[in-house]
């Protein structure tokens, strides 16, 4: 019999209580008692989080659009990809993701394909993302581009080759961790002519698996 292909899925628990326990500028953070099966119950802590969006940026010449910024929780400047929080009531992830590489790059793009989705860290976090492939980039004219502010006023841009962005992750130089799932997803794409992409138009839920 052919092993049918490994799935994540949701997974229906009781929810017994919620209570928010922190209310933050961008994120909240609640405690959920959740009732695991008839005599087993657990609490437990965790950011509700809005979701992101995040673009992989590709040339005709297999290299990648990659942004360097500080992130101030690990003291770090960090090569990453355009991304940015789902925070605007009623956009569709895919304008989410254009707004992004423009407000970050001051770039727009022709062609979309979804690489993958992924939860960053779902021991302690609903956040999902949806990585996108984007290709047929374009500059901005200057008076169109995103006046940026704070931690995005030192971002800097490079065009990396995407084989030498992988060797990066593999010798731990990339950290970012959406960074490091859409580069590597970009290379398991490209082994396949890209026929397994999705469609950019495909629903995304940001927080699939949170009840209340």
């Amino acid at each position: 019999m052919k092993n049918q292909p490994i799935a994540d899925e949701f997974s229906n628990r009781e929810l017994v209580a919620r209570e928010t326990v922190y209310q933050g500028r961008i994120w909240n953070v609640l405690h959920d008692t959740v009732q695991l099966s008839e005599n087993s119950r657990i609490d437990r802590d965790y950011i509700n989080h809005p979701g992101a969006v995040c673009v992989l940026v590709m040339d005709d010449d297999d290299r990648v659009l990659m942004v360097n910024q500080y992130r101030h929780p690990v003291a770090m400047r960090l090569w990453e990809l355009p991304a940015g929080l789902l925070d605007v009531a009623g956009e569709p992830p895919l304008e989410a993701a254009k707004r992004e590489l423009w407000e970050e790059a001051d770039r727009t793009a022709e062609h979309w394909s979804v690489l993958t989705d992924v939860f960053l860290s779902p021991g302690s976090s609903s956040e999902a993302i949806r990585i996108y492939l984007a290709r047929g980039v374009q500059l901005v004219s200057d008076e169109e581009r995103h006046i940026r502010t704070d931690e995005e006023a030192e971002m800097i841009t490079a065009w990396v080759p995407l084989d030498e962005a992988v060797a990066q992750i593999l010798a731990g130089k990339i950290h970012n961790p959406a960074a490091a799932v859409g580069l590597l997803a970009a290379q398991a794409a490209r082994a396949v002519n890209y026929e397994t992409l999705r469609s950019a138009d495909e629903p995304f839920d940001a927080q699939p698996g949170l009840r209340g």
